[in-house]
């Protein structure tokens, strides 16, 4: 890890808000774990299969949490990536989170440090901003929201979507700067419990700019869309 990052994560934990409002007087330790999702899609060249997976560990306050990510297509991982967080509440629907990065794929492996806020916004969207600062100046923004409409007491569609920035162009890993891509999907999920339910829907990306122009010229598609069936998982 280079100065670079390790400097951010220090400026993030003295930037944390030292007291949040508890929920109650007891505060045991707790654990989660979601998978969001574990899909396989159906999709123009391949039938990738895909992860998102998130999981946590600490009180009400403060947390230690994980977020995976990643897909496979054709026996190979194109993406892959583990995030490594620290979690502070500074509001009862806002929590902000510091830690590492690493991208295991695509090659090379990277790090980066991340500085994120976690939470629900107005009329129950969920959202995820993260800001990540990673080597030789590079600069990344994810923004991610979710929301789930109740159908009934076990059918639930789940709309969302997420946009990526970068602040410079990374040739080798094919990602150009400003808007590189957006991803949206739209799953529809049937809860045989509430922690286990399967889903189908559709996942659909798109590549701009530089970005676009990078999977051009090594043949790729920039405008995909994807049927996919899965499972959603949580304990």
């Amino acid at each position: 890890m280079n100065n670079t990052i390790k400097k951010t994560l220090v400026l993030a934990m003295f930037a944390l808000p030292f007291q949040a409002e508890a929920g109650g007087k007891d505060d045991p330790l707790l654990t989660m774990i979601t998978i969001d999702q574990l899909e396989k899609r159906d999709a123009n060249s391949s039938k990738p299969f895909a992860w998102e997976v998130q999981g946590w560990a600490g009180y009400d306050l403060d947390k230690f949490v994980f977020k995976t990510e990643g897909e496979r297509a054709d026996g190979e991982t194109e993406k892959a990536e583990l995030q490594l967080l620290y979690s502070k509440a500074i509001d009862p629907y806002w929590d902000i989170q510091f830690g590492i990065r690493h991208d295991f794929y695509p090659k090379p492996t990277q790090d980066w440090a991340v500085i994120a806020l976690q939470g629900v916004a107005p009329y129950y969207f969920e959202t995820d901003a993260s800001l990540f600062i990673g080597e030789d100046g590079q600069t990344a923004l994810r923004l991610e929201s979710e929301y789930e409409m109740m159908l009934t007491q076990q059918w639930v569609l789940s709309p969302e979507i997420e946009v990526n920035f970068h602040g410079k162009n990374d040739e080798v890993r094919e990602v150009g700067s400003g808007l590189s891509n957006i991803e949206a999907g739209l799953r529809l999920r049937y809860e045989v419990r509430r922690e286990i339910a399967p889903y189908i829907g559709i996942h659909w990306e798109k590549k701009f700019g530089d970005t676009a122009d990078f999977a051009r010229e090594e043949g790729e598609d920039t405008n995909d869309t994807q049927f996919v069936m899965g499972i959603r998982i949580w304990f």
